[in-house]
């Protein structure tokens, strides 16, 4: 049997919701960390942000699976963690939505089908 890897990308938005002063001021003393700019897809997900121009924040998660349905439970495994982290600290949010796509099932850019005719011609 041919088992190959998929690679997922989950992403988790919401906004924040009922912020302390506090709560407030510390994200915004990391916002240079949470940038957009810097984001990523991460096995530990990686949280951006613009809290001075709105509440909205997203989680973006790196997982794997063997077969097409192990998406689902990678959703679950990132809104669960991207739940963790901010019941950790304590911040009140919006519902979590979710999206996900598979990566063995994505459109090839230009770059990549230029390479795959390559390789088999």
């Amino acid at each position: 049997m041919n088992t190959s890897t998929r690679t997922f990308r989950i992403t988790v938005r919401g906004a924040f919701a009922d912020l302390t002063d506090d709560q407030r001021a510390e994200l915004l003393a990391r916002a240079e960390e949470h940038d957009m700019l810097r984001a990523a897809f991460t096995p530990e997900g990686h949280l951006s942000y613009d809290l001075a121009a709105r509440p909205a924040f997203t989680f973006r998660f790196l997982d794997s699976g063997e077969e097409e349905e192990d998406i689902l439970e990678a959703t679950e495994r990132a809104e669960e963690a991207a739940t963790a982290w901010l019941a950790g600290r304590g911040y009140g949010h919006t519902p979590l939505r979710s999206s996900a796509e598979d990566l063995s099932q994505a459109p090839l850019g230009k770059r990549q089908r230029r390479e795959a005719a390559r390789k088999n011609p």
